[in-house]
């Protein structure tokens, strides 16, 4: 269990501590067969069961003493149990939320009393006690690195001495040994679903391959060959339009006693073709699988290879442009992803047209980050001051860096969910009337004393500017156009905290601006931000959170951010000593700009699962608990981005945020219930939390939530959440007697898609009961829904098709 535990299991690295279990699906089909073995331990091994355990597994407890009875001794919140060792000391003891177990009888015990709650304590379990196995049976039987021996010193040390103890060690050892087999064999078939080949790992294999192929006894095979001679930049062999459905090569594997085969390599595995000696392969789309069916008409040259200029015009034919190959393969994506975004070798001169396009004012540019590209591929943004006083934005854009770049834009499918990127949006400032402001005037005037570069008047300047309305646009622009921006930026560097918090104070207000935005990233500030989270000043910390949490709504910026270990950073100011009534004030301001970052940046896959890695989900579970609306928002904000994720859903089920997010869904205020309902929409795709939304009594105000159709944006969370629960048929008869059907038959007029689409959807769910069918026509729902027919939207007609076929079953309907 300890090599499982250390090789298998995935734990998270936050903060100080030693880590926890991360709530993945990996992690809990380890947990659960791991349940499963404790609980069947006294009944399968009941001389095993009696072992008393070296030292207690000690962990704290999510249980209460009201949860025990016969058996055990209950002392109010203290628990003994009646059952004792040699010695008289109890096998579990429970004191103050932390438990103690000596034996393997009391764990399974335990496990069954703790009902629903077992998943919760066999992770706190294995938290504390990260190698169980030196506390049951002691120290020499520790998980080692390399060869473990401790199995074949106990077998002569039962030879040599044959007492029961030993013998029963044995056995346990053997026990939890086999457990370990199976725990690791178990996660290795989950973990190989997932892993993938790539261009390197497939020609290592073949190299090694080679070295055992020729003639002779020793030889396994008589030859191994690839198809194509010719090898990409990036590792292929397989034609440029085959690329993109993930194949990598194709092999010609000759064994002694059988005729030769022929094999594809892709990235989702080797797959055993038909015969053939080709290089055109043609993808039999109904089994996943290629078929070699006819020679390519490629130039025929001795040995399968061509001249320097057939080769060029070969690669140039298939590509559009020399080294655009690298967008292929290297990039570690599914392959949803592949035939999504590129579907046909005809994608490939789209590509070409579209990188070789002339850039206009309405193009869409999609940016690199300078560090991975090693320069620049724009000239920073600059402004010049014209004699008549106007100021304008000039941006120049380098076409020739443009090529290679299809990479780099692969790199980041996924890395946006379902926002529209800033980064895909023009960033430039229209000229302004020709009378410029006095505020611009006076923060001119500051500038000099901001660049003067002694630490008081530089303060004190910095004190005067922020006396102006930094919301104006004129005024952050004044302060970018002189200068001062990067001025600001440097303050950061800074060891004068004074300098660095006037600055913060400043990009906090002025950030605001999308171009002030883009600006900031492209000088650097995000990276020192990030830097400045690791401050032992508090104040200072909570700044540069904020700001980034203004800066971070593009996603170059959320991807600069988790480069340079910001998430890690974000994730640890949600730490605090206590969530509860006697918490300061300062862990709340911490964990609220905190989270307002991480809510930022999780509009970015990646930086979701950067969030879970450095144990975020705990910590997010725990501030829910609070009351205070300033921080629950951001919170709520978070978990609702994440609630896309399979994993974070699971998550929010075991950790019972439900219950948190149906209680606010009574809050006063409305941004909080808009996000708590967004975050159940995204929830209920799962029927288990279905159900702990109807367990929770959050069905009814869900339904109170439909009276307040002013707020389109809480109504469409609100209808999406009772949508996906209607899929549930027990959660459709709540809805009957809290009339839902017939407020969302009201809402079939006059508004907007997003809306409609969510009534419809939750309509159709609900017009599966004969009883709905019936009021939905009795409502005068009938005629609006089948008027929806005309609509074009196509999500919208799947769930009105839906919602028609349901309403068509009743023949009064008709």
């Amino acid at each position: 269990m300890g090599v499982a535990l250390a090789r298998a299991a995935q734990w998270t690295a936050a903060g100080s501590g030693t880590g926890t279990l991360e709530i993945t699906p990996l992690n809990e089909s380890l947990l659960n067969q791991i349940i499963k073995f404790a609980e069947d331990f006294s009944a399968r091994h009941p001389q095993e069961a009696a072992f008393v355990f070296r030292e207690p597994l000690e962990w704290k407890t999510h249980l209460d003493s009201s949860m025990f009875g016969k058996g055990y001794e209950i002392n109010e919140a203290a628990v003994q149990s009646e059952a004792k060792d040699k010695d008289g000391q109890p096998l579990l003891i429970l004191s103050a939320s932390t438990l103690r177990v000596r034996s393997f009888d009391q764990l399974s015990h335990l496990l069954r009393v703790a009902m629903e709650k077992k998943l919760k304590e066999a992770q706190a379990c294995l938290e504390a006690n990260r190698d169980p196995i030196v506390k049951i049976l002691g120290p020499e039987y520790g998980t080692v690195e390399g060869e473990d021996k401790s199995i074949l010193h106990l077998f002569d040390k039962v030879k040599k001495e044959s007492d029961l103890e030993t013998e029963l060690k044995m056995k346990i050892v053997l026990l939890l040994h086999q457990l370990d087999l199976q725990l690791l064999n178990s996660s290795l078939k989950q973990i190989s679903e997932d892993v993938r080949l790539n261009p390197a790992a497939v020609n290592n294999e073949v190299s090694l391959l080679k070295k055992f192929s020729g003639q002779g006894e020793d030889t396994v095979l008589e030859s191994l060959e690839y198809t194509s001679d010719y090898m990409f930049s990036n590792g292929c062999r397989a034609p440029p339009w085959r690329q993109v459905h993930g194949e990598i090569c194709y092999l010609v594997i000759k064994p002694h006693d059988t005729d030769p085969l022929y094999v594809t390599c892709s990235t989702a595995g080797v797959f055993l073709n038909g015969e053939s000696n080709v290089y055109c392969i043609q993808h039999d789309q109904s089994c996943g699988t290629s078929k070699c069916v006819e020679e390519l008409d490629r130039p025929k040259l001795p040995g399968n290879k061509m001249t320097r200029g057939e080769e060029e015009r070969y690669r140039n034919s298939c590509l559009g442009i020399a080294n655009r190959e690298e967008i292929v393969t290297n990039q570690e994506l599914s392959e949803p992803q592949y035939d999504e975004e590129y579907s046909g070798k005809n994608n490939f001169c789209v590509l070409f047209f579209f990188l070789n396009k002339p850039k206009s004012s309405s193009d869409k540019a999609p940016k690199k980050d300078s560090e991975e590209e090693g320069q620049s591929s724009a000239v920073p943004l600059t402004t010049k001051k014209k004699a008549s006083g106007k100021s304008k934005m000039v941006k120049i854009q380098e076409t020739s860096k443009w090529y290679g770049k299809a990479s780099s834009s692969l790199e980041d499918v996924g890395e946006s969910s379902s926002e529209t990127d800033e980064d895909e949006q023009h960033v430039y400032h229209q000229e302004g009337s020709s009378d410029l402001s006095p505020e611009y005037w006076g923060i001119q005037k500051l500038a000099k004393y901001v660049k003067g570069g002694d630490p008081t008047a530089t303060v004190i300047a910095l004190c005067s500017m922020r006396d102006f309305d930094l919301s104006q646009e004129a005024c952050q622009l004044a302060i970018k156009d002189t200068g001062c921006l990067e001025v600001l930026i440097n303050l950061l560097d800074t060891e004068e905290i004074k300098c660095q918090t006037g600055s913060l104070k400043i990009l906090k207000e002025i950030s605001q601006n999308i171009l002030i935005r883009h600006a900031i990233a492209d000088l650097g500030g995000l990276e020192i931000m990030v830097k400045i989270l690791d401050s032992p000043d508090t104040d200072l910390k909570c700044l540069a959170a904020e700001t980034i949490a203004n800066v971070a709504r593009f996603k170059r910026a959320r991807k600069t951010v988790r480069q340079h270990g910001g998430i890690k950073r974000l994730v640890e100011l949600l730490q605090c000593i206590s969530v509860g009534s006697s918490y300061q004030a300062k862990d709340t301001e911490t964990a609220r700009c905190g989270a307002l970052a991480l809510w930022s940046c999780s509009k970015s896959s990646k930086n979701k699962k950067a969030i879970r890695k450095a144990g975020g989900i705990p910590l997010l579970a725990r501030w829910l608990k609070c009351s205070h609306t300033n921080i629950l928002i951001p919170i709520v904000g978070t978990l609702q981005e994440c609630a896309s994720e399979p994993s974070y859903r699971l998550a929010i089920r075991t950790e019972g945020m439900i219950e948190n997010l149906v209680k606010n869904l009574s809050s006063d205020h409305e941004e909080l219930q808009t996000h708590c309902a967004s975050a159940i929409f995204k929830c209920a795709e799962d029927e288990e939390i279905r159900d702990l939304v109807r367990k929770h009594e959050g069905l009814q105000p869900l339904s109170v939530l439909l009276d307040n159709s002013e707020n389109k944006q809480l109504l469409a969370a609100v209808t999406g959440a009772i949508w996906k629960c209607a899929i549930s048929r027990e959660n459709v008869l709540k809805f009957q007697e809290y009339k839902t059907i017939e407020t969302l038959v009201t809402l079939l007029t006059d508004q907007p898609e997003e809306v409609l689409i969510n009534v419809i959807g939750a309509l159709g769910e609900c017009c599966q009961e004969e009883e709905n069918r019936g009021t939905i026509r009795r409502c005068g729902g009938i005629a609006p829904i089948v008027k929806l027919l005309t609509a074009t939207n196509h999500a919208l007609l799947v769930n009105v098709n839906k919602a028609v076929g349901g309403c068509a079953m009743e023949p009064e309907n008709m």
